[in-house]
């Protein structure tokens, strides 16, 4: 199950990857078409900034899988291994929580904007639901990724990365 767990925040990882060069492309492509020929469209923004929400939040599994996230060298690296293990517990306990709190409060969102019917106010006026998701769906990659590294942690001395 956490080889499973892994391999599903590797894809995310991927696709969120390839959501920023996408970003890069579409932005490119909108000042080109702004500057150089005087015809800006009305669609890019609201595209780039959905595929940005999504990336980022697809991208937390994936960062913390290969414990990319920011930490205090200094004080980590004084620790023993005992203190260590602690550590990592409290935050990856921590993660967890405010991961479940945000999947329950994110998927309420998400329910109540398609009961609603929102619409971004902008030119596009896409479904508010559609960028509102990643929050629900991230922070459920986040959570599991979390409780692998957790298992790992007590039960298994070597993570495969």
């Amino acid at each position: 199950m956490l080889a499973l767990i892994d391999r599903v925040s590797d894809a995310c990882g991927r696709i969120a990857a390839w959501l920023f060069f996408a970003i890069g492309l579409l932005i490119t492509a909108e000042v080109i078409s702004r500057y150089v020929f005087n015809a800006p469209t009305p669609w890019t923004e609201d595209i780039s900034q959905a595929l940005q929400i999504w990336a980022t939040y697809l991208a937390a599994a994936f960062v913390l899988r290969h414990r990319d996230l920011i930490v205090i060298e200094f004080f980590i690296s004084r620790m023993g291994p005992a203190r260590r293990r602690i550590a990592d517990t409290i935050s990856l306990v921590a993660i967890l929580a405010f991961a479940g709190f945000a999947v329950v409060y994110g998927a309420a969102i998400v329910a109540e904007s398609v009961a609603q019917n929102r619409h971004a106010s902008t030119m596009l006026g896409l479904p508010r639901w559609i960028t509102e998701m990643a929050i629900p769906v991230g922070f459920t990659l986040l959570s599991l990724q979390a409780l692998a590294e957790l298992i790992r942690l007590w039960f298994r001395q070597e993570a495969s990365r």
